[in-house]
């Protein structure tokens, strides 16, 4: 039997979240990456649908929710999170979360860990790796380039090549487009001040969680994302991290058969 999408809307305390949920049966929750919303999730979820009763929320300050003027936190994200699931009814779940997503899920486990039955995070953010505060200021600076800098250096480009920067700024300026399409994603993962952000890595809790563990990392994603999946291997007892090698920074798009399967083999098992 074919399930068919449904989409809602529901008023929380700080206001509306819309959901894509299918299916029926086990109940999944998948929790968007940095740059996407729960659109990236939806042929995750179509392949599931025959086994698993799928959701996948917008966070707040994403997609179709909405963007509320409040202090953006991952702690924020969790309670929001939190009452989402008692609205929905959803008592105990498996979390599926990509990038920021993981971030999340891991968290709301470590702060409510009677809800879960597992997890499974792909390339997941939130843990302290090498030169990491380098990143971070790196990002910021990106993040507030004007963009008539870009636009100046991309007429530089004979000048430029000839120093090898052509790539970089190319990179650069995409990402930095990417940033302001998704204020929020950069104001958790950049904007906010290092000590902050730092309160909220989870390395030194990881170990308190008990529920199985599934890592998916794409073989072709940033040393970055490769460094943070092996930290969140590292440090959760019952932590199964595969490689998807053809994989990039994308999996639920790029990888959605291959994902898919290993998350029902992972519930089943």
């Amino acid at each position: 039997m074919d399930y068919p999408f449904r989409n809602s809307r529901i008023k929380l305390s700080q206001g509306i979240l819309f959901w894509r949920e299918i299916g029926e049966g086990t109940s999944l929750v998948f929790l968007h990456g940095a740059w996407n919303d729960s659109s990236q999730w939806v042929s995750v979820m179509e392949m599931l649908s025959r086994d698993f009763h799928c959701f996948a929320p917008d966070l707040f300050g994403f997609g179709e929710s909405e963007f509320p003027n409040v202090h953006y936190s991952i702690d924020l994200q969790i309670e929001c999170l939190a009452q989402f699931l008692h609205a929905v009814k959803q008592q105990r779940v498996y979390l599926i979360g990509d990038s920021l997503g993981g971030w999340i899920a891991a968290s709301y486990a470590l702060k409510y860990p009677e809800q879960i039955n597992g997890l499974v995070l792909l390339a997941p953010e939130g843990v302290e790796i090498e030169g990491q505060k380098q990143r971070l200021q790196r990002m910021q600076r990106i993040l507030k380039r004007p963009p008539l800098v870009f636009q100046l250096l991309r007429l530089l480009r004979p000048i430029t090549k000839i120093f090898g920067l052509n790539e970089q700024i190319e990179q650069d300026w995409h990402f930095h487009q990417v940033m302001q399409q998704y204020p929020t994603a950069s104001e958790l993962l950049f904007e906010r001040k290092h000590p902050e952000i730092k309160a909220e890595l989870v390395d030194d809790q990881l170990s308190f969680i008990t529920v199985p563990v599934l890592i998916l990392q794409g073989g072709k994603d940033s040393s970055e994302a490769i460094a943070m999946s092996r930290a969140y291997a590292q440090y959760i007892p019952q932590a199964q991290l595969k490689t998807i090698a053809h994989g990039g920074n994308d999996l639920p798009q790029s990888c959605a058969g291959v994902v898919a399967g290993d998350i029902r083999d992972f519930i089943k098992r």
